[in-house]
């Protein structure tokens, strides 16, 4: 008789920082992974073209044969990156269902399986707030994305004290990398600022907001590369749970992005590298108004806490901005390369 192997579950396999995870496995020998996600916006199939899975499953196909039953015993652990990450998504009966009760149910299979349960949080459920630590007294998200993060997280904590196996929340930053293609207006804008750069010759960036100066606004900008490391981590700690702040700990503005774009596509270009003031004089970062839609629900400021991460044993260092980005720049100019 064979015995099938245990599969690694990634829930938004095909998306961001799930196809990310999904490589990263492969990297390490890892073979047997079941991707979940739903392809109705097709081109995600991209994500997955270089990686190799076990099998794939429709995300309502897949929940349904959880409550089934039909998931016992095949799987060893539950990567959930599965979400509706648009934070001007405003039907909130959606985002819910989505985000908040998909998760429960998985959280409550996770646990009668006795079988890892490592999960998206996200940095917006701490909103306006100028700490970003993990506790309840710093948390007030702005949209209801943010809101159905914490309410999720509230549910995990009040399940940790009892739990039957590893449950881990990352509550992410603003994360960039490959893989991000197809999010629309949610890419990073690091993606953003290589494609204006490419196409007009110049970059855009929001006019001070919330007594920040033109593209000052900060925000802890974290490397998908960091992501996928931080949850194979835990992934080799089983012992280890709780919520988790990932981000670099520090604050870089959305300027340093900029320049850290305009330099590695000038490198490539054999061109001198810019400082932000002169790529201001010549033309090349340039600054549009502040979106009405955005006031009032927009964080200028994030810098992730992350010494309950460093606490719990992950010591490995993040990628800076100048680092990250022009690691991600490199790979966005291999993958405009056509074959010859």
């Amino acid at each position: 008789m064979t015995v099938k192997k245990k599969l690694i579950c990634v829930t938004g396999g095909a998306g961001f920082i799930g196809a990310n995870l999904v490589r990263a496995l492969n990297g390490r020998g890892e073979r047997d992974v079941l991707v979940v996600d739903n392809l109705e916006k097709a081109d995600k199939f991209r994500n997955l073209v270089d990686c190799e899975v076990a099998d794939y499953v429709d995300k309502r196909d897949f929940l349904a044969e959880v409550r089934r039953g039909g998931w016992a015993g095949r799987l060893r652990a539950v990567l959930h990156e599965g979400a509706c990450s648009d934070t001007m998504e405003h039907n909130g009966a959606y985002m819910m269902a989505n985000n908040y009760e998909y998760s429960k149910e998985l959280l409550h299979f996770c646990q009668s399986e006795r079988i890892a349960f490592l999960y998206a949080s996200s940095a917006s459920v701490y909103g306006a707030g100028t700490v970003f630590k993990e506790e309840r007294a710093h948390e007030s998200p702005l949209n209801i994305y943010g809101y159905s993060k914490f309410l999720f997280d509230q549910y995990v904590r009040q399940r940790l004290p009892v739990k039957t196996a590893q449950i881990a929340g990352f509550r992410y930053f603003n994360v960039y990398g490959p893989r991000e293609q197809h999010k629309g207006r949610m890419v990073s804008v690091a993606f953003q600022l290589f494609h204006q750069y490419q196409q007009d010759g110049h970059m855009r960036l929001f006019e001070g907001n919330d007594g920040y100066e033109p593209g000052e606004q900060r925000r802890d900008f974290v490397s998908v590369e960091d992501i996928a490391a931080v949850n194979l981590f835990f992934l080799d700690h089983p012992a280890k749970s709780g919520l988790f702040n990932v981000g670099t700990g520090c604050s870089q503005t959305f300027n340093d992005v900029a320049v850290a774009v305009a330099n590695r596509l000038r490198q490539e270009r054999s061109e001198p590298i810019s400082s932000r003031d002169e790529l201001r004089r010549d033309g090349v970062l340039r600054y549009i108004p502040f979106p009405e839609a955005l006031k009032g629900k927009y964080q200028s400021f994030t810098q992730a806490d992350i010494s309950a991460l460093r606490a719990i044993g992950y010591d490995r260092p993040f990628l800076t901005v100048e680092e990250g980005v022009g690691r991600y720049v490199g790979a966005l100019l291999s993958e405009s390369v056509s074959p010859a």
